[in-house]
Parts: C-alpha cells; sequence; structure tokens
C-alpha cells in the first residue's frame, strides 16, 4: 500500500508540475504555446468523420487531460479498434512485458496488442479500417521502442492499402543529434536503423525519414498525413504532460535517458526498482567509492526483478544534475560510463551482460564494435567521438531533408 502510494504521488507530480512548467515557459517568452497534432482537431476530425477508424496509442496520446480516444468518440469519430504498443494501451506494462489483446473497459473498443504474439497489423485486424492513426510520444532515441512500432505500422498501412495519419508530438531531446550511426550488424529490437542514439527527430519526421531513405520492407513508401505541431522548434524545451513510460515517470529521467540508457548492457543499476530510474546509477561492489547509496527493490510494473535487488548500491545521484548542461552542449554524457568503469574494482565484470542480466551487449546497446574496447583502453571522449565520425555529420546532412520544423 505504501508503494502503491508514493507511485501514484510520483505520477501526480510528473503530471502538475509538467503542465505548471509548459505554461511557465510560455509566459516567460511570452511565444505562442506549443499544440500538438492531437490538440488541432480542426485539422483532422473532418477527415476522419465518416471513416472507420483504428489508432495505434497509448497513455501519452492526449488532448489536455483527456485520452485522444475518449475525446474522438466524443466528436463522433468511429473507432472500431486501438492497437497497444510495449507496455500497453494504458502504459502500466513493464518493459520488454508481453501485452495481450483485451477490451478496453473505458469505452468497450478491442484493443489488439503490438507486443505480445505479433508486432504489426495483420491483414485481418486492419480489414475492416479506412484509416490508420498512430499517436504516441517518444523520447528521441533510437533505443525507444515507439519508432520501430511505426515502422511496422507503415508497412503494414502500405501492404493493406490504408493511409497513415500521424499526430506529431515534441521531441523533448529534439536538440540532441549524437551518438555513433547504429552499425546495422547490431541491428536488434532497440535498434533497427542507421540513426544515432539520440536522432533528433519528431515521430513525423522520423516516418518521412523511413519513406525517403527506404527503410520499410522492400523499400515501400507508406501513404501518409502528418499534423504537425503547431509554434515548435527543435530547440526548444519542451515538458512532457505524461510519463511515457513506466520507467520514464520524471522530466529529469526523460532529459537523463539518451545518457544514461547506455547503462541497460552494463553491470550497473541504473535506477530500476526504484521510484527514479535513469536518475541514479550504482552498484554494491562500488562500496567504498562513492558516498550516496540506494537500495534497489522489486516495483509492480515497473520493475520486478531489478539487478542487485534488496542490496545497497553506490554510485551517482543525477536527480539534480543540471540537464542544461546537456543542452549547451548537444552532446550525450559518456563521462558517467568512463567514470564508473574506472572506479569499478572488477572490470571484467562491468561488460558482461549475461551478469547484467540483459540480452543487449554494449554493442547492440551503443550500436557501435568499437565502444567497449575504447572504455577499456581509457580512449579520451575525443578519440571516441572522433570514431563517431564521418557516419554522424553525414546523418545531420541527410536529416535535414526531412525536417518539420527549424
Amino acid at each position: 500500500m505504501k508503494l502503491l502510494f508514493i507511485s501514484i504521488i510520483i505520477a501526480l507530480g510528473f503530471c502538475v508540475c509538467s503542465s505548471s512548467r509548459q505554461r511557465e515557459q510560455g509566459i516567460a517568452t511570452g511565444e505562442k504555446q506549443i499544440k500538438t497534432g492531437a490538440e488541432q482537431t480542426e485539422k483532422y476530425v473532418p477527415y476522419l468523420r465518416g471513416k472507420r477508424v483504428a489508432i495505434l496509442a497509448n497513455q501519452t496520446s492526449v488532448i489536455g487531460k483527456k485520452h485522444l480516444v475518449d475525446s474522438l468518440k466524443t466528436l463522433q469519430v468511429n473507432i472500431v479498434k486501438v492497437f497497444g504498443p510495449e507496455h500497453g494501451f494504458r502504459g502500466n506494462a513493464s518493459a520488454g512485458a508481453r501485452v495481450v489483446d483485451e477490451i478496453d473497459s473505458a469505452t468497450g473498443i478491442p484493443i489488439i496488442s503490438l507486443y505480445g504474439a505479433k508486432n504489426k497489423p495483420s491483414k485481418e485486424d486492419l480489414a475492416d479500417v479506412d484509416i490508420m492513426v498512430y499517436d504516441l510520444q517518444d523520447v528521441g532515441c533510437r533505443f525507444y521502442t515507439n519508432i520501430n512500432a511505426l515502422a511496422r505500422l507503415m508497412e503494414a498501412c502500405y501492404e493493406n492499402g490504408k493511409e497513415l495519419l500521424i499526430l506529431d508530438r515534441p521531441n523533448p531531446n529534439g536538440y540532441l543529434v549524437d551518438g555513433p550511426i547504429l552499425d546495422m550488424k547490431y541491428k536488434s529490437g532497440i535498434g533497427m536503423f542507421p540513426i544515432p542514439m539520440s536522432h533528433g527527430l519528431t515521430v513525423g519526421e522520423f516516418a518521412q525519414m523511413a519513406n525517403g531513405e527506404g527503410w520499410l520492407k522492400d523499400k515501400v513508401k507508406c501513404n501518409i498525413k502528418i499534423i504537425p505541431v503547431a509554434n515548435y522548434d527543435h530547440d526548444m524545451p519542451y515538458t512532457l504532460p505524461v510519463k511515457p513510460s513506466p520507467n520514464l515517470n520524471t522530466q529529469q529521467a526523460v532529459l537523463l535517458y539518451p545518457s544514461t540508457c547506455m547503462f541497460e548492457a552494463v553491470y550497473v543499476n541504473h535506477g530500476r526498482g526504484t521510484y527514479y530510474p535513469f536518475t541514479v546509477l550504482g552498484s554494491p561492489e562500488l562500496k567504498g567509492k562513492y558516498d550516496f547509496s540506494f537500495t534497489p527493490v522489486s516495483i509492480k510494473g515497473m520493475s520486478e526483478t531489478p539487478l542487485f535487488m534488496n542490496q545497497v548500491c553506490y554510485g551517482l545521484d543525477l536527480r539534480n544534475y543540471d540537464v542544461s548542461l546537456l543542452r549547451k552542449s548537444k552532446q550525450i554524457n559518456l563521462q558517467w560510463i568512463m567514470e564508473l568503469y574506472k572506479a569499478h574494482p572488477y572490470k571484467e565484470k562491468f561488460f558482461d551482460s549475461k551478469l547484467s542480466r540483459e540480452m543487449n551487449t554494449i554493442e547492440v546497446q551503443i550500436g557501435s564494435g568499437e565502444f567497449r574496447q575504447q572504455i577499456i583502453e581509457g580512449k579520451s571522449e575525443k578519440e571516441i567521438r572522433d570514431s563517431w565520425e564521418p557516419g554522424l555529420g553525414e546523418y545531420k546532412k541527410m536529416r535535414k531533408k526531412y525536417l518539420l520544423y527549424p
């Protein structure tokens, strides 16, 4: 009961603090308020009326405080089914957990999971659908699986002759284009496309890139229509109104995610099993090296069996780290993983994916076959970054062709 109470307080805090900060930003700058694609109903609801509509959505698919599905039903849009991604339609499934089909208790609409028995809609699923709608909040990282779900949905729409309407949303890390381009021999469920770790795209821009660069199966091009975000550019800070997944439950976590998610593939707990994942890093074996400590525990819906469960971990506390430093540098922070590797007394364990309980090696997570050895050999940050070229520079040039926003 105590854990449930704490979880509710954190969730409420995310929403309330986020929305108030967003309003303060708009007032302080005198700029027009950002309007997501979903919020601009006048631009797409008339287009949907009279059609049988299916929607790929989750808990981030909101118009104000109301879910997109509920809002569109009120506006007389005929929603025949909803598809759910990783974490499920309501966003309460743990990372990587299979999600089953169900009937939405609030609306009675069938929900078909795309993170269970299948990962894209079948011909039968789309037989009674005239148009698909995609509305998921992304956080701008290659290893965040929403863009993979989008690409598979684009393929399914092409294969079944359906148009795809994308309701675009801001990328909270939209300013950041950094990391090695994925070496496609490490292609996986957390990296399917030759893009950097932090890609600097909205989902609408990514869809245009996937079409334009021939990344869909057999190089097909999906018929897409995008409702762009109003009053937005990539350098604008954007505070998410809803947590995008169970373990990205604070704005701090969202902004640190491009830098701290690499710890998923090393023998260090990155906050799973706490109520502040992706903002703390530690290991029991770092005792004596750091004063800060935390103890991962089993938390239903977030992390049931975290690394080092019920063990005191010592390491870095980034909950109050000044994330504006990341924005100023426009770079992923490599110092944290370099520092913890140097501090770890058993270096042979550090990159052992079996010990970290992850299926992903550091090569799969980072997308590079060089990174592990570079850290082991004590290469400088500049040397590591230089190895990302010319790929990263070429991506930045290519990216400009598909941007919807400055």
